[in-house]
């Protein structure tokens, strides 16, 4: 039998290895923009192109290279940042493998201009598809300056899976800001096709912050601060009412590197117990500093996972770091200058005596005998007033056969087509109860309105759009970077659901109208969390891009608990969500309403 194992080639090991690293044009970003902190720069400019398909571009002026360290840097595991299996577990930089620069090499045409300090001339290479074009001397200034352009053009089977433009900028925005926020000291910028996106200039870190989150960050921040021999803990967390129904907020630093860990997370969730709605996240920038031998990094290629020698007490630390933050933020008095008048007492007249309260107690009440007593001081008035109220929970609307259609009534259960002559009313301005023929059926109005809005969007979308409400001003607002590219990216389709907006600067874009279901709602509050509701639903599997826009803008324009209907309108709710093609269930499942026959009532009295 032959051999069959055989040695791949390098440009085929690299490409492999370029995998595990390099997965999108973001990769790229982060693993450039982490060298460049470890050169020591104090200014990083990244510039991008089509979203880093066709350029992907980090300068700074950190230390540079020398000629023979650039050549280095091209090979595969060459680092300068460790020389034994020791210094894994003594680690204060972020990159160390040596694979990034090899990996990127290995899949684009990359390009190298770097000088040090000590050199007179800096120097040149051109590396393509792994294999060396260039290497000449470079009159550059000090620093380093990575060019990658046309990413995976050796590898169209990556590059053909790669998303949309705004999905992959997204993604760029997502790395970049995880760096920006680590290292306020150092000034960054970004551009994508000669555009600013950020331009973050040196600072603390609460400027930091409000540099890439915008100035409505500044009044939601509470500091944490707190040291311990096993950990040290600062940053900053959002108030409750800053919390959110998405992710995407939230920021765990360990020794200045961004880690994911649902262990933390939980922890800090558990600092906000009893302060936030089921369903909400909060946000928080939290900083660890521990002792590098004290952790393990080296487990996953991308360096986001972390294992702690003793986690629970990290995050057991964190924990109370987190709710004493916001306990303070809660609790703290404060000082007010200009009280209240209405609380304020005058002093009592000079020539008045002041006489103490007396009270007048009826001795002959007689506790055990309430009922005489009622009967006694009940009016006849008060009586029929009693009555009254007992007599609108009967209220008898006007007949209604709900106009069924005879396909639709198919997936209806048979009670609910033979609904004639009912009465319904709310309960607690969350739910309407109303009677059917085999006994009775409770809504949820907040579900129902959404199930009838979403029907409604699906056939805009369908037919080519749906109406616009033209504001009387048009208003200018202005969105996050991330908000913006998920903008741009659902802009389209936007447009068709009655959105009137377009961009009108770097993350500002004019309002003109909003779809006529939304059209009382202030603009930026609905598409804020229209985007907001959108990556919920994106989240779930499955769900297409059009049919999480329309669920999130359904659920942000439907009813609320706490909405009291008019009679006419309770019927009007009704009608719709039972002339939907399934009124039954929401799209992603959840009842619309539940019902009850006669036996189900009955038992409750047995």
């Amino acid at each position: 039998m032959a051999d069959i194992i055989k040695l791949l080639p390098d440009t085929i090991a690299n490409q492999i290895a370029a995998g595990e690293v390099i997965q999108r044009p973001a990769s790229v970003v982060k693993e450039l923009v982490e060298n460049s902190v470890d050169a020591g720069a104090t200014h990083i400019a990244v510039d991008i192109k089509d979203s880093g398909k066709t350029l992907i571009m980090v300068s700074d002026n950190g230390k540079g290279m020398t000629e023979t360290d650039a050549r280095m840097s091209l090979e595969r595991h060459a680092t300068s940042k460790i020389a034994s299996a020791d210094d894994l577990f003594a680690l204060t930089t972020k990159g160390f493998r040596g694979e990034a620069m090899a990996s990127i090499s290995a899949i684009a045409h990359l390009s190298i201009k770097t000088k040090s300090e000590e050199s007179e001339l800096g120097t040149l290479i051109e590396i393509n598809g792994g294999k060396m074009e260039t290497q000449e001397p470079n009159p550059c200034p000090q620093g380093t300056q990575v060019s990658v352009k046309n990413l995976f053009y050796n590898v169209p089977a990556r590059r053909k899976f790669l998303k949309s433009d705004n999905v992959e900028m997204r993604h760029i925005i997502d790395q970049f800001e995880r760096v920006a926020i680590a290292h306020p000291q150092i000034k960054f910028t970004l551009t994508h096709n000669s555009n600013d996106v950020f331009i973050l200039p040196e600072g603390n870190m609460r400027q930091r912050l409000i540099g890439v989150f915008g100035r409505k960050y500044n009044e939601k921040l509470v500091p944490v601060e707190q040291d311990t021999p096993l950990v040290n803990i600062s940053g900053f967390v959002l108030k409750p009412e800053a919390a959110k129904k998405t992710r995407g907020e939230q920021f765990f630093f360990v020794n200045n590197r961004f880690i994911k860990s649902p262990y933390l997370h939980l922890m800090v969730l558990q600092a906000y117990e009893e302060l936030l709605p089921k369903g909400f996240h909060p946000g928080y920038f939290i900083f660890l500093e521990v002792e590098p031998s004290f952790i393990d990094i080296n487990i996953h290629p991308t360096k986001t996972e972390i294992k702690f020698e003793d986690e629970r007490s990290v995050g057991m630390l964190m924990r109370s770091a987190v709710k004493q933050s916001i306990g303070m933020y809660n609790v703290s008095p404060t000082i007010d200058f200009h009280p209240e008048n209405s609380f304020t007492t005058s002093s009592a007249p000079k020539n008045r005596i002041i006489m103490e309260p007396k009270i007048s107690v009826n001795q002959n009440f007689n506790p055990f005998n309430v009922a005489n007593d009622f009967r006694q001081k009940t009016t006849s008035n008060q009586i029929q007033n009693l009555q009254k109220m007992y007599e609108e929970l009967d209220v008898v609307s006007q007949s209604s056969d709900f106009g069924m259609d005879p396909q639709t009534s198919a997936s209806i259960p048979e009670t609910l087509e033979t609904i004639k002559s009912v009465a319904a009313f709310q309960v607690k301005n969350k739910y309407i109860l109303t009677s059917i023929k085999s006994g009775a059926i409770i809504i949820n109005q907040t579900r129902a309105h959404q199930r009838v809005l979403y029907d409604r969007l699906l056939d805009q979308l369908e037919n080519n759009g749906g109406s616009s409400q033209q504001l009387l001003f048009p208003e200018n607002v202005t969105f996050t970077s991330q908000q913006t590219q998920l903008l741009k990216e659902l802009l389209p389709t936007m447009k068709l659901l009655g959105f009137d907006l377009e961009p009108f600067g770097a993350n500002t874009f004019i309002v003109r109208g909003l779809p006529t279901i939304s059209s009382s709602q202030e603009p930026k509050q609905l598409i804020e969390g229209t985007l907001y509701g959108y990556e919920s639903h994106m989240e779930n599997a499955g769900t297409m891009q059009n049919e999480a826009l329309i669920g999130a803008l359904a659920f942000k324009s439907a009813i609320k608990t706490g909405k009291s209907l008019k009679p006419e309108e309770i019927m009007e709710l009704i009608d719709e969500l039972f002339a939907c093609p399934n009124p039954m269930s929401l799209s992603d499942g959840r009842k619309i309403f539940h019902q009850f026959t006669l036996d189900d009532i009955e038992k409750l009295f047995n």
